[in-house]
């Protein structure tokens, strides 16, 4: 027999009637943690830590007396070590039956201490959450956000079934609406009711979950009725706002069509009557001019240079104005020729002025050709006036790479009489002159056409004063491989 008790792998003492030991294996001794070396014929009270038998010993005869059988778990704090003792009545006495279970007990404190944290986050999260059993449909547990949502304590709430939280009829074809077995997050938009009655508008994610070993489903219920109420009232604004951008963007239209009407109508009226003082100032110069005196022949000649310059103002303004509506056509454009024909112009203006003309053999980009065409001829005329007294006189025109790799930039320099670099933020603005127009006559139109045509590209401009007069205008321009997607925007 005792050959057979050293199978097992658990402690096994087997007891007379009288409770004392007949017989045991050697893990029964070792769990036992017994001070005695051999335990037969000793009383199995007497065998075990005199602590264990004050403590179990009354509550375990008890036991035996009504039930024949008792387990109890002892914890042995030195070895660190759970025994279980399970005693149990046969024909002969009693068999005692030992297990370490160590592992077990430790298993279990830590699913017990994982289920109290996260009953405890559960019950502290500030989302309304509750849950209830996917056959019953009885609620199962909510936390204490939901006790405030719905104005009840959480134990009441544990009393109802869910459809008690929905209106009259709202709550079966709701749960109804639910997927059957497992779902991950389903959103329902539904209405709810509180304890004394109140309805809300929620929103509840439902998914499918296991609770003690049950289907169920966790509910997070989110109060919305003051996001739809603000919904509602930011669609309205929006639709306000639409009307009145369309009402605004309808009068801007009106206010364009008309001001267009009355810039060329203006324009095409100045140049008319500006034609005649031009006609008759010629024909009086021609015919009578070696009848006048030198006075005479000086106001003559005032009169002709002024036409001249109000018929290139009004020019200037007609293309400052009509550039944003001119279609934009982008193209691979070789600008070195183009440049080589503004210069020759402007040498048949002065025929007895000795520039330089500095480029490269080619100088070849993507634009707009028409519009950088006349950009290019402002920023020339521009050099071409300020080096005007100059000996010897050079224009530099080039390209170089810009800060972004898919852009490239015009520059356009001159050894002329430069610019106070205090006023550069004017430069590009529109009748902003930085020097007196009896030196250096001109519009002052120049430069903010160039700027414009560098909007309309999408790029930007910018000028650096030389250090010993001189100076270089940059403009940038995006280049895009393919058209379609021209123009880019404007800055």
């Amino acid at each position: 027999m005792q050959a057979g008790l050293d199978l097992s792998s658990d402690g096994i003492v087997l007891l007379d009637n009288t409770g004392r030991v007949v017989a045991f294996n050697s893990c029964a001794q070792v769990l036992m943690h017994s001070a005695l070396g051999n335990l037969r014929g000793i009383d199995f009270w007497d065998a075990v830590p005199e602590e264990i038998a004050d403590e179990y010993r009354g509550a375990t005869e008890q036991a035996l007396l009504e039930t024949g059988s008792h387990t109890f778990v002892v914890w042995h704090a030195f070895e660190e070590q759970w025994v279980e003792y399970c005693l149990r009545q046969h024909d002969d006495g009693l068999l005692v039956t030992l297990r370490d279970i160590s592992a077990i007990q430790q298993a279990s404190r830590s699913l017990r201490y994982s289920e109290s944290c996260n009953q405890t986050l559960f019950d502290a999260h500030p989302q309304a959450m509750w849950l209830f059993d996917a056959g019953s449909r009885h609620i199962l547990a909510a936390n204490n956000a939901a006790a405030v949502l719905y104005g009840m304590v959480p134990a009441a709430l544990k009393a109802l079934f869910v459809e008690a939280l929905s209106p009259e009829g709202e709550g079966a074809s709701l749960l109804d609406s639910l997927p059957p077995g497992d779902f991950q997050q389903e959103m329902r938009l539904c209405t709810q009711k509180r304890a004394d009655g109140e309805l809300m508008l929620v929103e509840l994610a439902c998914s499918s979950v296991q609770w003690t070993l049950r289907p169920a489903v966790l509910v997070s219920v989110t109060d919305v009725g003051a996001r739809h109420l603000a919904d509602a009232h930011l669609s309205r604004l929006n639709e306000e706002l639409e009307m009145r951008i369309a009402q605004c963007t309808g009068e801007l239209q009106r206010s364009q069509g008309e001001l267009k009407a009355f810039t060329s109508a203006m324009l095409h009226d100045l140049k008319a009557p500006l034609h005649v003082i031009d006609g008759f100032a010629t024909t009086l110069a021609e015919r009578h001019g070696a009848a006048l005196d030198a006075q005479g022949q000086h106001y003559l000649a005032r009169i002709q240079a002024s036409s001249l310059q109000l018929a290139r103002l009004i020019d200037e303004l007609r293309t400052l104005t009509y550039l944003p509506s001119m279609p934009m056509a982008p193209q691979r454009v070789d600008l070195a020729p183009v440049c080589q024909r503004i210069v020759a112009e402007l040498h048949k203006r002065e025929p007895a002025r000795r520039l330089v003309l500095e480029m490269e053999p080619a100088l070849p980009l993507v634009c707009d050709k028409d519009q950088l065409c006349i950009a290019l001829a402002c920023l020339l005329d521009n050099a071409w006036k300020f080096t005007a007294r100059k000996e010897q006189s050079w224009i530099r025109v080039g390209l170089m790479p810009g800060e972004n790799p898919t852009e490239i930039v015009l520059s356009v320099s001159d050894n002329g009489a430069g610019f106070d670099t205090a006023y550069t933020d004017k430069l590009f603005t529109a009748f902003e002159r930085l020097h007196s127009s009896v030196d250096f006559p001109g519009t002052g139109l120049g430069l903010a056409i160039v700027k414009r045509v560098a909007q309309l590209h999408g790029g930007e401009v910018w000028a650096v004063a030389a250090d010993k007069g001189g100076a270089s205008f940059f403009m940038s321009l995006p280049q895009e491989s393919d058209s379609s997607s021209w123009p880019p925007p404007a800055a």
